[in-house]
């Protein structure tokens, strides 16, 4: 009965524009499989409003002092770890606010622990462990019945956390979460292997979840990333381009600026925009919250 039950799933249909894959010559395989991707990005415009409500979930929780916490098993685990890897460096955010829970533990990031993902109440300990009450938790699952990643979401909305849910199935019931993100990709060129488009879709939306919730927490002005982590080379060098385009300054000055700024780059910019020293500039982005667009603005 389960096996029946799975075949009707949207990410298990065979897909018709890639039958006899394994007799294709390869440079036709590649091409099924670059135009079936051309789907994605469509399916995950048409999610707009509800990936827009999530990022406002996600703003709301980060401000009171909560926490993002990413759910998932297999592709959609990992999508989830990486999410949470990468937000700390671009903005700046606290390890601790973004976290991820992945089925079958840290090992399974890198080895797949099948069986994991069917344990639903091992995903409401691990939520019991990392939420409370005004965290937001996301839930991945590209099949959308997942039960270590429902028995998740079950538990945050029972300690009171704000949930949402990313899957390729667009008959997830709809009450499993305060917003679900169902993005219609169809069925994938690999029946069942959703690591292809629905693995895409998730990560289209996660980078479009984060990216506007951070741009709500002062996070960035204009188009540019002015909470950056330089923790590296690259990210020094990106951090004094910054400073030197908001700034208004040339390289050499903006790597002064740079350094006088503890490196820091919204103090960079205020100092060089309004001639303060970096005492002055820091109070002046604490009076404003952090908002660097409000903090040039006062005169």
């Amino acid at each position: 009965m389960a096996a029946d039950r799975f075949r009707l799933l949207p990410t298990e249909q065979p897909n018709p524009a890639s039958r006899g894959l394994d007799r294709r010559p390869l440079k036709d395989l590649v091409a099924v499989i670059c135009r079936e991707d051309l789907v994605v990005p469509r399916a995950v415009a048409a999610e707009a409003p509800r990936i827009a409500k999530a990022a406002e979930f996600a703003a709301a929780a980060l401000a009171a002092g909560g926490r993002i916490v990413f759910v998932g098993a297999g592709t959609s685990g990992r999508l989830g770890v990486l999410e949470a890897a990468e937000i700390p460096p671009t903005f700046g955010t606290s390890p601790s606010r973004v976290k991820a829970i992945m089925a079958g533990g840290r090992r399974a990031v890198f080895k797949s622990k099948e069986g994991a993902e069917d344990d639903a109440p091992e995903g409401a300990r691990r939520v019991r462990q990392e939420a409370r009450r005004g965290d937001l938790v996301v839930g991945i699952a590209a099949s959308g019945v997942t039960p270590f990643v429902r028995g998740a979401l079950a538990q945050a909305r029972r300690l009171g956390c704000k949930t949402a849910f990313i899957t390729a199935n667009n008959r997830a019931l709809a009450n499993i979460a305060d917003v679900v993100i169902a993005p219609r990709t169809g069925p994938e060129v690999l029946a069942g292997s959703t690591r292809l488009k629905s693995g895409t879709a998730a990560k289209l939306v996660l980078n479009a979840l984060t990216t506007a919730a951070m741009s709500r927490l002062n996070k960035v002005y204009d188009n540019w990333m002015v909470d950056l982590k330089p923790t590296n080379k690259k990210l020094v060098a990106r951090a004094v381009r910054v400073i030197a385009h908001l700034g208004g300054v040339g390289p050499k000055d903006a790597e002064g600026l740079f350094t006088a700024s503890g490196r820091h780059v919204k103090t960079a910019v205020l100092m060089a925009r309004r001639k303060l020293d970096r005492p002055a500039a820091r109070r002046r982005l604490k009076a404003k919250g952090g908002s660097l667009r409000r903090a040039l603005e006062e005169r």
